[in-house]
């Protein structure tokens, strides 16, 4: 299977689940459920829900795009980032995203 540039295999080969990964669905789920639990309704809430759950879809499958990662990320800061409650999952899942290294430079042509 080829894979286009950002796109980082992340289990392991019986050796277990990539330590990034794991992360990245621990700060997903802790950030699902304290968003679940948050008593006010704001408008944005609905996007911070789907992007969270594709970055949950993309490690479930073991194949996350870095840029795809981060654009997920930055709707879900965008979304949310005014509920000072949700910051410190919200940083902990930046930081999972964090692991998986930056985007690639972009080849000029």
């Amino acid at each position: 299977m080829l894979r286009s540039v950002g796109q980082t295999r992340v289990t392991g080969r019986g050796s277990g689940e990539d330590p990034r990964a794991a992360e990245l669905r621990a700060a997903v789920a802790r950030l699902r459920r304290e968003l679940a639990g948050h008593p006010a309704d704001f408008s944005d809430r609905g996007i911070a829900e789907d992007e969270l759950a594709v970055l949950a879809a993309m490690v479930a499958a073991g194949d996350p795009e870095i840029p795809r990662m981060r654009r997920s990320l930055l709707l879900i800061a965008g979304a949310i980032g005014s509920v000072s409650a949700l910051s410190p999952a919200l940083m902990q899942v930046r930081a999972a995203v964090d692991l998986f290294g930056e985007i690639p430079p972009q080849r000029r042509v």
